[in-house]
């Protein structure tokens, strides 16, 4: 067994609607077991996809330390193969021309610039344990507590001042 000490991430993200009420579940823990921590929280107006993401950089802005190995686990194909397939390099050197969630996509380079980190994909509603801890914080948050203003969303949605 790798003995290399990392810390796991887990995310996921929901919205009521698409858009609507959302939120995200995050579970991160130590490859050796000692620390496991969970987090949610829920917004009044978002995406899915901006759900998923803002979990994954909601969990890297958590990150104490920025030099132990990070392994993320998301069930989003959106996020993970935006990663894996260098979807974002192509984005970022288009300036996100086009591109939907570009506050969020800049917001993940920033975060994740100084951190090793291998993102995964998992099939969610599939019985993966931390999975389904995160699917049902994500949705609880967005049923009970979706207080928070996702500024970036609903900034996008705001129709220009016009006179006619």
């Amino acid at each position: 067994m790798d003995q290399t000490p990392k810390i796991l991430i887990y995310t996921d993200g929901s919205a009521l609607g698409n858009p609507g009420p959302g939120g995200y579940g995050i579970v991160m823990k130590t490859n050796d077991g000692k620390f496991e921590k969970r987090f949610s929280k829920g917004f009044r107006l978002t995406t899915n996809n901006r759900m998923e993401l803002l979990a994954v950089i909601d969990a890297l802005k958590k990150l104490r330390q920025k030099d132990i190995p990070v392994e993320i686990y998301s069930d989003s194909k959106y996020v993970v193969d935006a990663i894996n397939q260098k979807w974002l390099n192509k984005w970022r050197i288009q300036r996100f021309a086009k591109t939907k969630n570009p506050d969020l996509w800049k917001a993940f380079l920033e975060k994740s610039k100084d951190i090793p980190y291998n993102i995964f994909w998992v099939k969610g509603h599939n019985n993966h344990p931390e999975n389904e801890i995160c699917d049902k914080l994500a949705v609880k948050a967005a049923k009970e507590n979706a207080t928070n203003i996702d500024i970036g969303y609903e900034k996008s949605q705001e129709k220009p001042d016009t006179l006619f």
